[in-house]
C-alpha cells in the first residue's frame, strides 16, 4: 500500500541499517510496568471525511498499554490500539493472522475495513496492531513540519543543497519538540517486536501467525528472531531483511526497471513505440541532474530533476496500474511535456499528521550506521553511467541518512541485523516489479529459513497483496492452512502487465 509519507520524500518504505558498525546495547533493566490489554472503544472516524476507513462493526477494538522503554525504569507506558476482526467461517482455525503494516510509521488502522472487505478473515481472527507512534496510538509522533517540506519538495531541486537543509531544519524542529514528551530512543523495532510479543501474551493466544509487508516484514522476522515462542508461521511480503545494508537499495531500484525495460521488449507494441527506453532513462537522470525541469500542470508546478526521475520510477511499482505507465512517463520525459511524472509526483495520500515520524526515523537514525558510503557503492554496481551526487541520495527519502544528524538517538547493537535462522514455515513473497524491495531481498531472507515457501508474482510490484489481491490472498490462506504444500497454482497464471502504449 502507498500511503502519503510513507512513500514521500521523508518516509521510507524500506528499513535497513549496516550491520556491525553500532554501539553496544546498554544493559536492560526490569521495568514496573506491566503490558496489559484491555476492550476500548473503536476510533471511528479513522480518518475524517473517509468513512470507508471506518472499523467495521463486529470488530472488537482494543487497546495494548506496554512500557515506552522496556529499559527505563520510570514506568511511563504507551497504549496501542488493537483491533480483532472474527472469522466468518462456521469452524475457524484457532490460530489467528497477525497484520503488521509498513513504513516505519505507516498505519495498520487504515487497513481493517479493506483486509475484512477482502475476505482475510475468512478462516481465521486476523489481528491489527497499530505501532508505536503511529497514527492512532498514543503518543502519535506525527511531524507537521516534514508533511510541510514534503509537499513543497516537489517544487524545490532535490540536488539544492538549500532543499537538503530546509529538510534537515524540518526534522530537527519536529524532533525537537516530541522529545519534550517521549523517549524517542524507545521507537524501534526492538521494542516494535516486543509489543507484538506482549500482544499475545496479553490477548492469552497460545499460537498465532504473523503476516507482514514491507518493513512490517522485518518487523515480522526480528519477532520471530527475538521472540519466537507461540508463533506457528510467518508470511512476509515485499521483504526487507534484517540483514540487509543500504547497498541493496539502488539495486533494487535497477531490479524493477530491468524487469520494465525487458517487459517492454518483449513486447511489439511496447518496443515499436518505445525502442531506446533505458538509454532514455539513464540520459534524462544525467542531463535533469544537471538542468532540472520546471512543469506546471493544472494541479501545481513541479521540479522535476535527475533524482526524481528514478524517484517517480521507483514510485510507480507502489500504486497498483503505474507500472504498466513506466515507459510512457519516460518517453513523456524525454520527448514530451513530462506532466504524467509530474502529475505522479504531485499524486497525493494520507493527509498531513498521518504518518508516524517518530518511528520512521527512530528505526533509520537508530538500526543506519555510516550508511551512505554503501548506498554509494551499491549504486555504482548497478547504475555506473549515473551521477553520483543522484546515487548518494536514498531511494523515495533522498535525505534520511543526512536527516539522522538532526534526530539523535543510540546507535542500535549490531545484533539488531543478525539474519533470522528458524524451521518454522515462512511464506516469502514479493513483485517482479518492487523498485523497493526487490525478489532480492526475499531470496537473501530464504537463505536461513529451511522450510520458506518463495512465491515471485510476476504482475505485482511492492505490496503484492494491492496488485493481484485475490491470488496473493489465495497463497496466504493456502499457506496458513497448509505450511507444508500450500496451493501455489494461481501464480502460474499471472503475467507481466501489458505496457500502455500512445
Amino acid at each position: 500500500m502507498s500511503q502519503r509519507g510513507t512513500w514521500s520524500v521523508a518516509g521510507l518504505a524500506v528499513a535497513a541499517v549496516l550491520a556491525g558498525c553500532a554501539a553496544p546495547a546498554p544493559a536492560r533493566v526490569v521495568v514496573t510496568a506491566t503490558p496489559s490489554y484491555a476492550p476500548a472503544p473503536c476510533p471511528n472516524p479513522v480518518v475524517p471525511g473517509f468513512p470507508q476507513l471506518d472499523i467495521p462493526g463486529g470488530v472488537e477494538c482494543g487497546v495494548l498499554t506496554v512500557p515506552e522503554n522496556r529499559a527505563a525504569t520510570d514506568g511511563r507506558t504507551i497504549r496501542l490500539p488493537v483491533f480483532r476482526a472474527k472469522a466468518t467461517a462456521p469452524d475457524p482455525a484457532p490460530d489467528p493472522l497477525v497484520y503488521l503494516t509498513g513504513g516505519p510509521g505507516g498505519s495498520s488502522t487504515i487497513s481493517v475495513g479493506a483486509k475484512i472487505a477482502a475476505g482475510w478473515n475468512a478462516t481465521r481472527d486476523v489481528i491489527f496492531l497499530e505501532q508505536r507512534g503511529s497514527y492512532k496510538a498514543e503518543p502519535v509522533l506525527s511531524c507537521p513540519e516534514i508533511d510541510t517540506f514534503a509537499a513543497e519538495w516537489v517544487g524545490s531541486d532535490t540536488l539544492d543543497p538549500a532543499t537538503a537543509r530546509r529538510s534537515a531544519d524540518a526534522v530537527g524542529a519536529c524532533h525537537d519538540r516530541l522529545a519534550a514528551n517521549a523517549d524517542l530512543a524507545a521507537y524501534n523495532t526492538s521494542e516494535n517486536s516486543a509489543d507484538v510479543a506482549d500482544l499475545r501474551t496479553a490477548l492469552g493466544i497460545a499460537e498465532w501467525n504473523l503476516y507482514g509487508a514491507s518493513y512490517g516484514s522485518d518487523l515480522a522476522l526480528q519477532t520471530l528472531r527475538d521472540h519466537p515462542e507461540g508463533i506457528r508461521s510467518v508470511v512476509v511480503d515485499s521483504i526487507v531483511p534484517p540483514q540487509q545494508t543500504p547497498r541493496l537499495m539502488w539495486p533494487s531500484v535497477a531490479s524493477a526497471l530491468d524487469a520494465v525495460f525487458r517487459g517492454c521488449t518483449a513486447q511489439p507494441a511496447c518496443q515499436a513505440a518505445y525502442p531506446t527506453l533505458r538509454a532514455d532513462f539513464l540520459a534524462l537522470v544525467t542531463d535533469l541532474a544537471a538542468n532540472p525541469r520546471t512543469v506546471t500542470t493544472p494541479e501545481g508546478t513541479v521540479v522535476v530533476d535527475g533524482y526524481k526521475v528514478a524517484n517517480v520510477l521507483a514510485k510507480a511499482t507502489t500504486a497498483p496500474g503505474a507500472a504498466a505507465e513506466i515507459p510512457r512517463i519516460v518517453e513523456n520525459l524525454a520527448r514530451g511535456d513530462g506532466a504524467l511524472a509530474a502529475a505522479l509526483l504531485l499524486d497525493g495520500g494520507a493527509p498531513p499528521g498521518f504518518t508516524g515520524y517518530g518511528l520512521t526515523y527512530g528505526v533509520f537514525c537508530r538500526e543506519f550506521t555510516g550508511a551512505a558510503d554503501d548506498l554509494l557503492e551499491g549504486g555504482r554496481t548497478v547504475f555506473p553511467e549515473l551521477p553520483a551526487e543522484v546515487l548518494s541520495l536514498v531511494p523515495q527519502s533522498p535525505y534520511v541518512f543526512a536527516d539522522c544528524a538532526r534526530w539523535p538517538v543510540p546507535a542500535a547493537p549490531a545484533s539488531v541485523r543478525t539474519p533470522v535462522a528458524s524451521d518454522r514455515p515462512v511464506l516469502v513473497m514479493d513483485g517482479a516489479l518492487d523498485a523497493l524491495t526487490a525478489p532480492a531481498n526475499g531470496d537473501l531472507v530464504a537463505r536461513t529459513l529451511p522450510n520458506a515457501v518463495r512465491v515471485t508474482l510476476p504482475d505485482a510490484g511492492h505490496d503484492v497483496t494491492n496488485w493481484s489481491p485475490q491470488c496473493a490472498l489465495d497463497v496466504i490462506q493456502g499457506f496458513l492452512d497448509r505450511p507444508d504444500a500450500p496451493d501455489l497454482g494461481c501464480v502460474a497464471r499471472l503475467a507481466t502487465p501489458t505496457f500502455t502504449v500512445g
